[in-house]
């Protein structure tokens, strides 16, 4: 694909024409999330200090606009502190698959809010009744952007220390928003999403889900893979956002190897990041959740909470 063809993919992003952008990320409705018991059984079989978790922390069902649409999305806050760090979560999958749920901000958005962080999650246009449609890192990543300015409106939030966390698909809308902000103080990338092309090769079942979800993609396949595959905009992403990527080795979803292709271009482009591959871990890393969960607290309090100096890059040393 020609890069000029790649760049105008890119930029198509960058606006949704005719639809002003003054309401883009105001808060139109909040509702107290309260757990099922039965719900909150079944989640602490597995997370057993899920209720000092939830003690700690305040769970909102949320509705935002951007680009005009009412978005569905989440809001967790510690229930002890002012002017804190913020986390936007960017769901994987697409549809119910993936979609952050009561239950699901409960099980993995609570732990993060108890770190000391306002975290927001977006569900995207077209699912979990949000309006519009999802295009799949298409103009749901203004839905992502949007979480901004409703940041910003939160007096609760310092919005100079807003971090952001990518998960499988949520990857895309992580780097492509890399590419419009500098907002963004740290990233970490879980299982993340970086080769449309490679992925087909990986996965052949995954083009129906494409040609579901991404506009006119029988017209110019080539082009809307490659607007979403990072692996070949590296440079476009923000260099003062330092990404941590990890990833599981026996993940059938993100074959590894797409992974450590990103990483090598990172390094490239001179990038700072992390790379931590999980020997015999699945797409959730479920063998080693606590170990992941601890190096995304490392990271987020070392860049985003305590605004840490970027390392030197450049060859020195003994």
């Amino acid at each position: 694909m020609h890069m000029c063809a790649l760049l105008l993919s890119l930029s198509l992003l960058a606006a949704t024409p005719g639809i002003s952008r003054a309401q883009d990320g105001r808060l139109l409705d909040t509702s107290t999330v309260e757990l099922k018991e039965e719900d909150l059984k079944k989640l602490q079989a597995n997370i057993p200090d899920l209720p000092q978790i939830l003690a700690a922390v305040d769970i909102q069902a949320i509705t935002y606009l951007s680009d005009g649409l009412k978005i569905k999305g989440y809001m967790l806050s510690p229930r002890v502190g002012s002017k804190l760090p913020a986390i936007i979560f960017n769901r994987g999958g697409n549809g119910t698959l993936g979609a952050v749920t009561d239950t699901a901000a409960a099980a993995v958005l609570a732990r993060i809010a108890s770190w000391g962080y306002v975290v927001v999650a977006s569900n995207y246009r077209g699912s979990m009744g949000s309006e519009g449609k999802d295009e799949f890192g298409g103009r749901d990543v203004n839905d992502v952007l949007n979480l901004l300015p409703l940041l910003k409106e939160n007096p609760q939030v310092d919005s100079s220390r807003i971090g952001m966390v990518g998960r499988s698909r949520g990857a895309i809308n992580t780097y492509l928003a890399l590419t419009r902000t500098d907002q963004i103080t740290a990233a970490v990338v879980d299982a993340g999403v970086t080769d449309l092309s490679g992925m087909l090769k990986d996965r052949p079942e995954m083009g129906q889900v494409l040609e579901d979800l991404i506009p006119d993609y029988a017209k110019d396949k080539a082009a809307a893979e490659a607007s979403r595959s990072a692996i070949l905009w590296v440079d476009k992403l923000n260099k003062k956002t330092p990404l941590l990527l990890t990833q599981g080795s026996a993940d059938w979803r993100v074959n590894p190897a797409r992974t450590l292709t990103m990483a090598s271009k990172l390094l490239e482009n001179k990038h700072p990041f992390r790379l931590v591959m999980f020997d015999g871990g699945d797409h959730s890393l479920t063998e080693h959740r606590k170990e992941a969960d601890r190096l995304m607290r490392e990271w987020l309090d070392r860049y985003v909470r305590d605004k840490e100096a970027l390392p030197n890059l450049e060859p020195h040393g003994r």
